[in-house]
């Protein structure tokens, strides 16, 4: 074992596990909160070629600030660092590093050639002098320099932590403006950190409940531009979109993707009842999956696609159920105080998160998919709409903020509950889904 990895180990509440067995790092997997974050620096990048010294720079903060924002990890500021690294291959002077108690080092070097983007790094444990895993490269264009800092941030998360990163990874949400009264509602698009936001529509009809397809090219959506709910599917890239005909006369909304990405599960309201249908996308097949007295919506699947977790009030209550994804019979699985919401499964497939109202108080939670071990992250006036990070580690939701103005803002939370922040938006934020992890 590293002495990174056991200095980890020791601060914090983890269960490890050995890798194959090799002369490599232990992995570790993180299964309960902060003690104390582990103090990591990343000196300035190397500029290789001339004019990268400012994308160098600014990759590297890019990547502290990754690292930083998940609270497992202190940024040493650079201010404090003694030593410096001005050639990536020459050996690294550990006693410059452990000096400043600096635990894990990250060093890096940039070329450009033209529109040409390359970048290099390595993750050094800093008290045995190892390095973690080998030098990796990643290349792409100066137009996407964020996202090369963010793939650098996610292999180094990888390393100490033995989870998969979520960096390179976007939101759609719908951005929100205006008096409360007249609120203007489009769908946008932005990096997991809320930098390099897009719009996707205009504010001339309300629009709810975005969600990524499972290859992140494609989103779900709820518009009522003819006046009523009909659910659209929008292509990203190319910003071009279809309605998803359902049954004549009726409503359609809540839709979500199935893990194949050719079938949508969606609520359909006709005559007074809400069940729940899945359809394909290609051929427009529509299979009814639910069949009561009752309001069912908010379906999600499973990641293995076999169950679908939705919400429903047939017990007198608005509760949460789970189904075999052909239908069937529905069990219930949320048996606390009050009422919950707009379930989502894991993409781990271990856990379900959840909106959870309770004597006044709104709050997001996560439980086990047979309802077992029912925790709750927040609580605030209102906390709604769940939606998980690509590896299952972190939730981000909406948080609207008391009084006239009723201002929407997006949030991110630990598993643990720990480690809550806003996430920065260009005005009003709700509805968040977040993409896999980008190719």
């Amino acid at each position: 074992m590293t002495r990174l990895l056991l200095s980890f180990l020791l601060g914090w509440a983890l269960l490890i596990q050995p890798a194959a067995a090799q002369n490599g790092p232990l992995r570790i997997e993180i299964t309960e909160g902060v003690i104390e974050p582990l103090p990591f620096a990343v000196p300035d990048f190397v500029p290789d070629t001339q004019g990268a010294a400012d994308v160098a720079r600014e990759i590297g903060r890019v990547i502290a600030a990754d690292l930083s924002g998940t609270g497992l990890f202190r940024e040493i500021p650079a201010s404090a660092h003694i030593g410096k690294v001005s050639d990536f291959a020459a050996p690294i002077q550990f006693a410059d590093w452990k000096a400043i108690n600096a635990q894990a080092l990250v060093t890096g070097a940039v070329s450009v050639a033209g529109k040409r983007l390359t970048v290099r790094f390595r993750v050094w444990d800093v008290f045995s002098g190892a390095e973690l895993g080998n030098g990796l490269q990643f290349a792409g264009t100066t137009d996407g320099w964020r996202r090369m800092a963010h793939k650098v941030a996610d292999a180094v998360y990888s390393r100490i932590t033995g989870e998969g990163g979520y960096f390179d990874s976007r939101v759609v949400f719908v951005s929100e403006s205006g008096p409360k009264n007249d609120r203007k509602k489009r769908l946008a698009i932005m990096d997991y950190d809320g930098a390099n936001v897009q719009y996707l529509t205009d504010s001339a009809a309300i629009v709810l409940a975005p969600r990524f397809s499972p290859s992140g090219d494609r989103v779900l959506y709820t518009s009522f531009e003819t006046g009523f709910p009909r659910i659209y599917v929008l292509d990203v890239g190319k910003v071009k979109r279809r309605v998803l005909e359902t049954r004549e006369g009726s409503m359609s909304f809540a839709p979500r993707f199935a893990p194949d990405g050719r079938t949508v599960v969606f609520s359909l309201e006709q005559g007074g009842n809400t069940d729940i249908f899945e359809m394909d996308i290609n051929t427009g097949k529509q299979t009814r999956l639910t069949s009561a007295p009752s309001i069912e919506t908010a379906p999600s699947y499973s990641p293995d696609g076999r169950q679908i977790v939705f919400e429903s009030d047939r017990s007198g209550t608005q509760q949460l159920y789970v189904m075999p994804a052909t239908g069937g019979e529905a069990k219930r699985i949320s048996f606390g105080q009050g009422r919950y919401g707009t379930p989502v499964w894991s993409p781990r497939g271990d856990m379900i998160a959840f909106t959870k109202q309770n004597q006044g108080r709104f709050h997001i939670g996560v439980m086990r998919t047979d309802g077992s071990e029912e925790r709750l992250l927040t609580a605030s006036f209102l906390d709604e709409g769940p939606t998980w990070a690509p590896n299952g580690r972190v939730i981000m939701f909406t948080r609207e903020s008391r009084g006239a103005a009723g201002q929407a803002t997006l949030y991110t939370v630990d598993i643990t509950g720990r480690n809550l922040r806003p996430v920065r938006t260009p005005g009003g934020a709700s509805d968040p889904s977040w993409s896999p992890l980008q190719n």
